[in-house]
């Protein structure tokens, strides 16, 4: 039997719903999200966004929904959808809600729900593998048995492509990064410092994007209230149950009562039509739910905590690696110092002798000076005595030298 959970090839992977679709606006073709352009900034406001919608089939379709209407669809607050605006730079972030869990991680950006999952068109690699791989496991498990709820495979996916996207990347930026710290170890240049200082650019902001990962899981796992409220399956299945309970108490027909994995709205009627629930139900199934101790929902959030914990340990490991590069990166700075205090001690070294040879030499011209003045002395009536008075000024000037040399050796100021 061919295991749904293969790695991740895009070649092998049945093409999307979105793969040929394109907005274009302005006359340009966007690239990147549907729905932005010129045109689209200005209006974004009033018009709608294209989604990817995928149920529980694995049928995905693209379908463009304003702002109001997904907000009541899946009952999230405007503060919500922004961190999923393409426009605004948030950091990722996984958010349970009542009807919802809105996720955020890299370039998955999407909301799931009960039975379908909304994902940002998009035409970047991540997104359409997202898609892709989604919809194919969803239609090879669909007539296998599996305790996963649906969210939760929505949602571990995410994780695993953001996590193997951020793993690719570090990958990558290994590969290209050894070879010039090695390069620029053997030879300081110019060009060799400039690409260093560009790699190290990108390492910064790489880990700082795992980083914002890695947190956002882990102040997940840390809260057993937030996790149980990502339950949303099973939260689908008690309000159906209650509202079912409380239509048999009042004396309401059940007969035609809709399954568990009818879509939207907990409450429809007879005829199969979404209709609205009473306030008083809702309060008191909310207040039903709000009831359930912290033991109960500790008890319940094992599966999501093993889920998560899984992938934490992968964002973990990918941490680890842009740590041990950074350290190499910073080895290779203070490789690099050193041989440079190295050089520039040695140019002192030699700086100094040079500084000393000078004092020798000027002492030997202040004696030629003297001798040059227009004086009379005994010393200029015999030729033979001008060459004794050089040798003399040679000897002391070699002596004070020498014992210039002698001092700094024994100070070991000098490697001499």
């Amino acid at each position: 039997m061919k295991n749904p959970y293969s790695p991740l090839i895009p070649s092998a992977l049945p093409k999307p719903a979105s793969f040929h679709e394109g907005v274009k606006l302005d006359g340009t073709s966007n690239t990147f999200f549907h729905g932005f352009g010129a045109l689209g900034l200005k209006k974004r406001g009033h018009g709608g966004r294209s989604w990817i919608q995928i149920d529980r089939t694995g049928e995905s379709k693209v379908v463009t929904l304003d702002k109001a209407t997904l907000m009541r669809r899946c009952g999230l607050p405007a503060r919500d959808l922004r961190l999923l605006d393409p426009l605004f730079v948030y950091p990722s972030t996984i958010l349970g809600r009542e009807k919802a869990i809105v996720v955020s991680l890299e370039q998955i950006r999407c909301i799931i729900m009960a039975d379908d999952v909304f994902l940002m068109n998009s035409l970047d690699s991540c997104v359409l593998q997202y898609e892709s791989e989604l919809c194919h496991r969803l239609q090879t498990m669909k007539d296998q048995s599996d305790n996963l709820p649906f969210e939760f495979k929505a949602l571990e996916l995410a994780l695993e492509v953001a996590s193997a996207s951020l793993d690719a990347q570090v990958t990558e930026l290994e590969i290209e990064i050894y070879p010039v710290l090695d390069e620029l170890a053997s030879s300081i240049s110019t060009v060799n410092l400039e690409h260093v200082r560009r790699l190290k650019s990108h390492l910064l902001g790489l880990t700082h994007r795992v980083q914002k990962v890695r947190d956002g899981i882990e102040q997940l796992m840390d809260d057993d209230g937030d996790m149980a409220e990502m339950y949303l399956t099973e939260k689908k299945e008690r309000m159906e149950a209650y509202l079912y309970r409380d239509r048999y108490l009042n004396g309401v027909p059940t007969g035609n009562w809709i399954s568990t994995s009818a879509p939207v709205s907990p409450t429809c009627s007879s005829s199969g039509q979404p209709e609205k629930a009473s306030n008083s139900t809702i309060m008191s199934f909310s207040r039903h739910e709000s009831s359930m101790g912290s033991s109960d929902r500790g008890r319940h959030v094992e599966e999501l905590e093993m889920l998560l914990e899984a992938y934490f340990v992968v964002i973990d490991n990918t941490s680890s690696k842009l740590l041990s590069l950074k350290e190499y990166v910073d080895d290779t700075e203070d490789f690099i110092n050193i041989k440079l205090d190295n050089v520039r001690n040695q140019l002192i070294q030699f700086e100094l002798l040079l500084t000393a040879a000078t004092f020798v030499v000027t002492i030997f011209a202040v004696v030629t000076g003297v001798f040059g003045m227009n004086f009379e002395d005994s010393v200029f009536e015999r030729a033979s005595n001008f060459n004794w008075v050089l040798i003399i000024s040679s000897i002391s000037c070699a002596a004070i030298y020498l014992s210039f040399l002698l001092y700094v050796k024994y100070k070991r100021l000098l490697p001499l």
